[in-house]
């Protein structure tokens, strides 16, 4: 049986972030079930840090994680444009109502993105402040800094029986592993982990979200035009590696897994999306779906379950886990280690599991 001080269990950005942080003061074992770490929703985001995101708990968090993410140098300009049609204009206004927002007009966004649809779109807004988050740069980073701090990081160690007995013994594909201390960053089978631990399970709801990859309209280059979002949020559309995504924005509810895009939800979205704009869409180079898991109000659970010694929850993260990991994990760390958050006593304890005590 390998010992450990702590046990994570999830090898995705949570997971990691926190094996970052945490090996720098213990002795720590990361846990990912698949081959690889960042396997689902990790290796399939196409995240931005965009501060206006979220409740105010996640935007507190979203702040707090700007400064580390431009150290770590995984910010780029991006810029979201919000559009809309004539039916949809009254959406705008909560857009214009949060900071950094700029009212910029139907004229400037078709200067700005010349496939928009002019007979359509009757105004528009946009988010100076949102960048693109190189994902793998930053989660490579947090897997490199756990690894140089001596954590060991055990892929194929799909989890296959938790207890308690004086410590936590965790049984895996790939062994057994004890630790006084197991963090349940599972992602979409947080629920599945406290159950197997005998702990109550928090309500923890995967949702799918599918992408497609298009060839760039009309052959542009659109390395540097914004992010694309119509004004209800019934889709998006972003720059890629000098490709163009176009996602449905759904939120279909599904049971953990490894996901895949539906056809006729794509199909869908793409149909929405098209609406706006003059270039056809004809071909589809690929596509993909990750799961976005959200507890029951929306906000991530970070804390020591309040019922189950040595059991602590870093879940829940939403759409929000990318953006939001340094702080997160910072956070995490701290609660561990016993120290005092530099985060307000309000966001922490809007985090807690206790608060669905």
């Amino acid at each position: 049986m390998t010992r450990a001080d702590i046990i994570i269990i999830g090898g995705g950005i949570a997971g990691a972030s926190l094996a970052a942080k945490a090996s720098g003061f213990a002795d720590v074992v990361l846990l990912e079930g698949e081959e690889t770490p960042g396997y689902h929703s990790t290796g399939r985001s196409a995240a931005m840090y965009v501060v206006n995101y979220g409740s105010d708990v996640v935007r507190a968090l979203n702040r707090a994680s700007g400064p580390a993410l431009e150290a770590a140098g995984v910010l780029s300009p991006r810029g979201v444009l919000i559009v809309a049609d004539e039916s949809e204009r009254p959406l705008l206004d909560g857009y214009l109502a949060e900071p950094e927002v700029d009212h910029i007009g139907r004229d400037a966004a078709l200067e700005m993105v010349p496939i928009l649809r002019a007979e359509k779109l009757a105004d528009a807004v946009l988010e100076t402040s949102a960048r693109d988050i190189d994902v793998d740069l930053l989660f490579q980073g947090y897997l490199k800094t756990a690894r140089g701090n001596g954590a060991r990081i055990v892929t194929g160690a799909r989890v296959t029986g938790l207890r308690r007995a004086g410590d936590w013994i965790v049984e895996t594909l790939a062994g057994e592993f004890s630790a006084p201390l197991v963090v349940n960053a599972a992602g979409a089978w947080a629920d599945d982990v406290a159950k197997m631990a005998g702990v109550r399970a928090l309500g923890i709801q995967p949702f799918r979200r599918s992408v497609a990859r298009l060839p760039a309209p009309g052959g542009r280059d659109v390395r540097h035009w914004p992010m694309l979002l119509n004004a209800p949020e019934t889709w998006y559309a972003k720059p890629d590696a000098g490709k163009w995504l176009v996602s449905p924005a759904e939120e279909d509810p599904v049971e953990p897994m490894d996901a895949w895009a539906d056809d006729m939800v794509l199909a869908e979205g793409i149909a929405r999306y098209q609406e706006f704009v003059t270039e056809e869409v004809t071909r589809i180079e690929g596509s993909w779906a990750g799961l976005r898991s959200f507890a029951p109000d929306r906000t991530p659970v970070v804390g020591f379950d309040p019922a189950a010694d040595g059991f602590f929850w870093l879940a829940g993260q939403g759409g929000y886990g990318v953006q939001t990991s340094p702080a997160m994990s910072d956070l995490a760390a701290a609660l561990i280690d016993g120290r005092t958050p530099e985060l307000s006593p309000w966001v922490v304890d809007g985090l807690s599991p206790a608060r669905f005590s």
